[in-house]
């Protein structure tokens, strides 16, 4: 097997709803190794997605943070391909079912969209997690990435205590899963994207991006194909880590 040939592989990716989102980049990337998939986000647009990736993408649609999602994403996988492989959590952040935001410093933020967040961003991880575990377990070369932030485990925002707190769980998460798997031979890691231009990046987003020290936001396929080496065989050895994907921001200390 080549480094990238994930032919006779299952993958079940998340957060597949917008045509320029990381999810649907790794959905891309993976097929395009031989994976099969399923795919998942919160609305209808998985749909449109899946209508994109080869014939045979299973898509569902439901909310992550609800524990009979991921548990049916896990069975489509073994019901349709016999197998599950890969899992890649690419959902939180934003969503187009729940755009309320949940923004705001301790003092600003009500304990209600505080727990929305952490639902959102990391008990959805933690529930994706435990659905998808058995099936990589068995498959005995399993591979599961968590897209986090680079805002959380690496560096903060203003104004964002419940985000950072949720994604700098999800690193603790994936450090606690991949010990926990690692004599079944499953591998678990997380991706920590800076700035990307995806369909839900601001204007704002885009300006902080041109500061980076490569002067641009990065790309989804730029994170997709880390994530796919992570999914690769090639990462056999890589386990328990949080890789970051920002075009240098989180060196650079000169800032004035």
């Amino acid at each position: 097997m080549g480094d990238l040939d994930l032919a006779g592989r299952a993958a079940v990716v998340t957060g597949v709803g917008g045509r320029r989102g990381i999810g649907f980049a790794v959905a891309r990337a993976l097929s395009a190794a031989g994976a099969s998939l399923v795919i998942s986000a919160a609305g209808d647009r998985v749909y449109e997605r899946a209508a994109e990736l080869p014939a045979g993408t299973v898509a569902i649609a439901g909310d992550l943070t609800q524990d009979r999602t991921a548990v049916e994403l896990a069975r489509a996988a073994t019901s349709r391909f016999g197998r599950l492989d890969i899992a890649v959590n690419c959902a939180g952040m934003t969503s187009t079912t729940r755009p309320e935001p949940e923004s705001g410093s301790a003092r600003e933020l009500s304990f209600e969209k505080w727990q929305a967040s952490l639902s959102r961003n990391l008990d959805a991880a933690f529930l994706f997690a435990r659905a998808v575990l058995p099936a990589l377990e068995e498959s005995g070369t399993g591979r599961l990435v968590m897209v986090s932030s680079l805002t959380g485990p690496v560096m903060a925002m203003r104004g964002e205590v419940a985000y950072c707190a949720a994604k700098a769980g999800v690193t603790g998460l994936v450090r606690g899963l991949a010990l926990d798997s690692a004599a079944a031979g499953v591998t678990v890691n997380a991706v920590a994207p800076g700035w990307i231009a995806t369909d839900s990046q601001t204007p704002d987003e885009h300006k902080q991006g041109l500061r980076t020290p490569v002067g641009r936001s990065g790309t989804p396929e730029e994170v997709a194909g880390l994530i796919a080496y992570l999914c690769s065989p090639s990462s056999s050895y890589l386990t328990g880590q949080c890789l970051v994907v920002d075009g240098g921001n989180s060196i650079a200390e000169e800032r004035a």
